[in-house]
Order: C-alpha cells, then structure tokens, then sequence
C-alpha cells in the first residue's frame, strides 16, 4: 500500500471536519414517534368549498362588518337580457315577449347612453302605511316545507295608489292598491339541484316578510328595479292587489356584520340569502352561477351547512335569474296586464272537475303548467285531470309568462 505524504493526510482530514460541520446535526434526545409521523390538520373553509386555500383568504369572521363593492351610480341596466337559456347576467325567461305596461319612458336616474342606472338617485313612493293584519307562517312537515301568508308585509309600505301629488306620479302612476290574498303552498325541504336549470316566470320565491318575490323584469320586458318607482321598502302592488318586490329590499332584516341572512325562498326550495358572503364582502352578479345562486356554508333550518342557496345582490338580475332545481310552483297571483306575467289564483292548483282548461276565472291548471315545464313551444303535452288525460300542444298564453299545455283545439286563455 502506497503511503499517503503528511501534507496531503492533513487536507484530507481538514476537508472531512469541515463537510461534517456543514451537516445537520442529531438532535440530543430521541424524537418523540407522534411528532415525527403524525400531524393533525384541521380543514379551512377554502377546503370546505372545494377552492384552493391562500394566504390572501382570511377564515370566516362574523363580526367581519360589511364591505360594499358596487358602485351604485352605474349598475348595469338589465333591459333586454333575456336569455333562452342560462346565461350569467340574465334571466332565463320562460316569456320571450312582454306587452304589457308600466312606468314611462326613461326616469332620470338611468342612462340609456351608457346602460347604467343611479340607485342614489332614484325616488321612491311616499307614505308610511302600517299593516297589522300581516300574517306569515313557514313549517317543516317530513320533506315539505309550508308557507302561509296574506302578502301584507311586516313593515310599512308607500301609498297605493300613487298620489298625483306625490312627486313618484310624474314617472310612475301605479293606480293599484295593495290587497290582503290568502296564499298556501310548499316547496321540497331540502331541494337537490337538478340536472338542468329550469325557466322563470314572473314570479320566483317569497321573502320572510311574507311578500311575494318577482321576477326582475316588469310587464314590457324591462329591469323593474331600475324603471318603476317602489316605496321605500322596494315594494309596490300589480293589477290583482300583490304586493310584491322585484330585488332586494331594504327593509329585510339582515345580519349586521358577517355573513348574510336568511332572506326568503324560491319557488324550488332553496333559500334566498342577502349579498354578503362569510366575510362580510358584498357579493354581485360576477361571483355567482348563471341562476344567480352560489354553494357555500349557510345556516339552514338551524345547522350549519354546504348548500346552494341564491343571493339577493343590488345588480342585474337581483336574485333568481333560473331555478336551479324543478320549481314547485309556477305562480300564485292573479293573472292581469298590470301585472309582470301573472299566473293563477292562489289554489288553482287544485282544479274543480269538469274544467280542464282552468279555474274558472280564466287561469290554467297547475298541471297544464308543468306538463310543459323544460318544454318548447309547440310541443305535444298532456296532463291529468279528474275526468281523463288531456292531450295539447305547449302554448305561451298573452300574459301568463310562461308555457301552458293547452288542449287540442281550443285556444290559450287570454
């Protein structure tokens, strides 16, 4: 063996102490196994939802208190955005043409130029009327949720009809009057999201003020937000005496800080929550589906829970732009050109026999509505009623706002 000379011998040994200094070194005690191969991990709410966790995403904050993000002196304009199908920004209308009335020309807190309107702007309908005779339940039977109400609200409303003296009447002259009606029906429980999202009609949910929910459209197919002049608590009456809003009020009661409230229910079941999300952030349009609806923890029926749910936003198309789930109910008001759409009186669901084509007071049944739900028009149809299957084509009578299977032979109701 060859000998190594000392000179050489004593860089190998410098060389070795050095690269064992730059190694880490063990530690003095023997590492405990549970800190070495277990961890606990608890989920964030980024995980929760199915969205990747940032640094930049604060957890839910409660008392977060609440951030507008809108610039309210040009919301976007929703004349026209009727769709045949979902589309993000507009609403799905089973009605592709409007007819009827409404408030005059342009008020002067839109901008046709740009399509923006001025919420700061825009007047509202004088008054304060107080209606102690409002009544409104909602109960859980099995898989049915039961809503009652007599449309009266729980706060107070505008005059109706609007006075001449009441600067509103310049623009708007809505001459009707806000009625009491008994209203009964329900909606799934717990809804499930369908494979297909369904068209709306022109109505689409009731609100926990025991107030019927529009559509956003008025009778001419325009954004009846932003064109016609509701009280103070966004509400105003149609033709048959229901009053109803079309967005969101400002008289619902909402959660201070945090996340939004429980507001209402649509027609489908799934509830209809205020605009700000699990940090108090106001949500708009852009950050939700194409039926303006969102899934995300809520409070439902007491629980914490994962679940779609739409929200009532300050912009276009306000609240239920499509039914995310097969809706239980088409329409509940009385069917009228004052009014955005109409449908049928409350309980003509249940028809008498012997009328198949309606209730007498020229609706069509509740049956001859869903017979055509998802349906074109001109498609063959049939439905049940006491006397034997009715057989017809899909109709869209003048003002009803939505598909009806009329009989063969005869023509829709007008």
């Amino acid at each position: 063996m060859k000998t190594l000379s000392k000179p050489y011998f004593a860089i190998l040994i410098a060389g070795i102490m050095i690269t064992s200094a730059c190694q880490p070194q063990p530690e003095t005690q023997s590492p405990s196994p549970t800190k070495q191969f277990t961890a606990t991990v608890q989920p964030t709410t980024a995980v929760l939802q199915g969205i990747p966790a940032t640094n930049s995403e604060p957890p839910p904050n409660p008392d977060a208190p609440h951030q507008d993000v809108l610039d309210v002196t040009r919301l976007p304009l929703g004349d026209g955005k009727v769709s045949s199908s979902p589309q993000r920004g507009y609403v799905y209308s089973c009605q592709t043409q409007f007819n009827g009335g409404g408030a005059e020309g342009n008020p002067p807190w839109i901008d046709a130029g740009d399509g923006t309107w001025n919420l700061k702007e825009k007047i509202s309908v004088t008054g304060q009327v107080d209606w102690p005779q409002h009544t409104f339940t909602m109960t859980v039977q099995g898989d049915q949720r039961i809503l009652t109400t007599n449309d009266l609200p729980n706060h107070p409303t505008g005059i109706f009809p609007i006075s001449p003296s009441d600067p509103a009447y310049q623009l708007d002259r809505n001459p009707n009057s806000i009625q009491a009606h008994s209203i009964h029906f329900s909606v799934p429980a717990n809804p499930t999201i369908a494979a297909q999202p369904t068209c709306v009609g022109g109505e689409v949910g009731i609100m926990l003020s025991g107030v019927l929910l529009f559509s956003a459209f008025d009778a001419a197919g325009r954004d009846a937000v932003a064109h016609e002049v509701q009280d103070q608590c966004d509400g105003h009456p149609q033709e048959g005496g229901y009053y109803h809003y079309h967005g969101l009020s400002s008289c619902l009661k909402d959660n201070a800080t945090g996340p939004s409230a429980l507001l209402g229910y649509a027609y489908d079941g799934f509830g209809i929550y205020g605009p700000y999300d699990a940090n108090g952030k106001e949500l708009t349009d852009a950050d939700l589906d194409e039926c303006h609806g969102i899934t995300s923890e809520i409070n439902w029926d007491g629980k914490q829970v994962m679940m779609y749910h739409y929200v009532a936003t300050r912009d276009f198309p306000y609240v239920v732009g499509c039914f995310r789930s097969t809706p239980s109910v088409r329409a509940l008001t009385a069917n009228g050109p004052g009014g955005p759409g109409g449908g049928q009186q409350p309980g003509a669901n249940q028809q008498p026999s012997g009328n198949p084509q309606g209730s007498g007071n020229g609706q069509p049944p509740q049956a001859a509505i869903k017979a055509c739900t998802n349906s074109a028009a001109g498609a063959s149809c049939s439905f049940n009623t006491p006397n034997g299957q009715i057989k017809g084509t899909c109709q869209n009578p003048p003002q009803l706002g939505q598909l009806v299977c009329v009989p063969q032979g005869r023509a829709p109701n007008p």
